[in-house]
């Protein structure tokens, strides 16, 4: 019987699903002015005002690079050896500390290994074959799951552990130390508030433009108008995001996963792979940074695991968080 909801999670989707044209085109505002995210030929040429070719441009960043660090440790480490001074100051160093909430030298340099640096004009923010936003939006992709009588939702309620000899396994998304009741401490997790502002027209012409400069509050502006670019609107509705250490009863949104945290994190682990009626998944159940399509592709591979083998044979997380010290270190500087 359990079975049924994950073989639904396949069959509720419409088959052919209408994807709309969206590639995420992120701008960058600093004190020199503002510029496309990932740094690639354009930003480079711009921000120097040169006329690089793509060799005369990947000469030039190396030239610039600190060859006094051999062996990067740190974000800030990381950066100023293979990006320079200017544009580590201009672009990561105010971003970072703001999202964060750290020195860039407190982050480990495997942080910046997630945004590359491109010498060709592709300001495509992510490098994937497919990209796009369903025209009906995700609550109705959500919906069609849900819609069945073998499927329940309780909103306002808390899950308890002890419930879980209820049923025959549960999926856990929530805080992986909130499930333990926090008994080895407390994971460290960012949070986002978001402001909203309406207007009309449109008011900075880009789905998602980030603030560099630390002096401003915010780490990003949306403009939601864009995500849907074959839609028309005379008016617009855009978010300010703020981010901040999340307290004990703030929404956590992605892991810190500095040192503390990832000794705390191993005890977790064993503790969570001592169960055998729950499986760990998502962003907050393994406790590492995932953007959405990831997740969705575990899940997806998770659910065909169990399809495939059952129930018993469920591991502990749909992908372990610490497989080594260097992967699931996969923190982004623009969650």
């Amino acid at each position: 019987m359990v079975l049924e909801p994950i073989r639904l999670f396949f069959s509720r989707i419409p088959a052919d699903p209408q994807f709309g044209p969206f590639v995420n085109r992120v701008k960058a505002r600093t004190a020199r002015g503002t510029f496309s995210l990932p740094i690639n030929l354009l930003t480079i040429n711009q921000f120097f005002g040169e006329n690089f070719t793509p060799e005369a441009a990947r000469r030039f960043v190396e030239s610039i690079g600190d060859q006094s660090i051999t062996d990067p440790v740190t974000f800030e480490d990381q950066a100023l050896r293979f990006l320079g001074r200017e544009l580590y100051e201009n672009f990561f160093h105010g971003y970072t500390k703001k999202q964060w909430g750290v020195e860039p030298s407190a982050l480990p340099a495997s942080i910046l290994q997630r945004l590359p640096v491109r010498f060709s004009y592709d300001d495509n923010y992510y490098n994937q074959t497919y990209q796009g936003i369903p025209l009906d939006g995700y609550t109705a992709i959500v919906e069609r799951i849900l819609d069945h009588p073998d499927v329940s939702v309780h909103v306002g309620e808390t899950f308890k552990p002890a419930s879980a000899q209820e049923y025959d396994h549960v999926y856990w998304s929530g805080p992986m130390d909130s499930y333990f009741d926090f008994r080895k401490g407390r994971l460290q997790y960012r949070s986002l508030r978001f402001e909203r502002m309406d207007g009309h027209g449109d008011e900075q012409g880009n789905a998602v433009i980030n603030y560099c400069e630390e002096h401003v509050p915010y780490t990003r502006v949306a403009e939601h108008k864009h995500f849907a670019p074959w839609e028309s609107h005379a008016d617009t509705v855009l978010f300010r995001e703020y981010s901040s250490l999340a307290g004990d009863d703030d929404i956590p949104y992605y892991p810190l996963r500095l040192t503390d945290d990832k000794a705390m994190l191993r005890e977790y682990v064993e503790l969570a792979e001592a169960q055998r009626e729950v499986t760990f998944i998502g962003r907050l159940g393994t406790y590492r940074y995932l953007d959405m399509h990831v997740v969705i592709a575990e899940s997806l591979a998770l659910a065909a695991d169990v399809i495939t083998h059952g129930i018993d044979e469920t591991r502990a997380f749909s992908v372990r968080p610490l497989p080594s010290e260097s992967v699931g270190d996969r923190i982004s500087t623009s969650p």
